[in-house]
C-alpha cells in the first residue's frame, strides 16, 4: 500500500500524486466518492453509465422483436395497442408462425 502526504488547498482541494491517480485510472474530471469513515476520509472511483430513455416508439420494438411465441406476439401486439401505437407502423420480426 502506497502512502504519499499532500496538501489540503484552497476551497477543500487535494492533489492526488500522479503514480496514485494513474493506478487507480483517474483523470481531471474522473467521479470519485467520498465517504467519512472512523479513521479517515475514503475516496474511491465512480463508474458511471448512460442512461438511456427509451420513447414509446422504441418500446413497442422491444416488446414486438422480444416475442417469440405466437402467444407472446399476441400480448406484446395488444401491449403496443394499448400504448396508442400501430403494430404495423413499427418496424420488427414476427415470430414463426404469428
Amino acid at each position: 500500500m502506497r502512502v504519499q502526504t499532500t496538501k489540503v488547498g484552497r476551497r477543500g482541494t487535494v492533489v492526488i500524486p500522479a503514480p496514485i491517480r494513474r493506478s487507480y485510472g483517474l483523470e481531471e474530471g474522473s467521479l470519485v466518492s467520498v465517504e467519512a469513515r472512523p479513521d479517515g476520509v475514503l475516496l474511491r472511483p465512480v463508474v458511471t453509465l448512460p442512461v438511456e430513455i427509451y420513447t414509446p416508439q422504441r418500446k413497442a420494438e422491444f416488446l414486438l422483436n422480444n416475442a417469440i411465441t405466437q402467444e407472446d406476439y399476441a400480448a406484446a401486439l395488444e401491449e403496443v395497442r394499448r400504448m396508442g401505437l400501430n403494430p404495423d407502423e413499427i418496424s420488427h420480426k414476427k415470430p414463426e408462425g404469428a
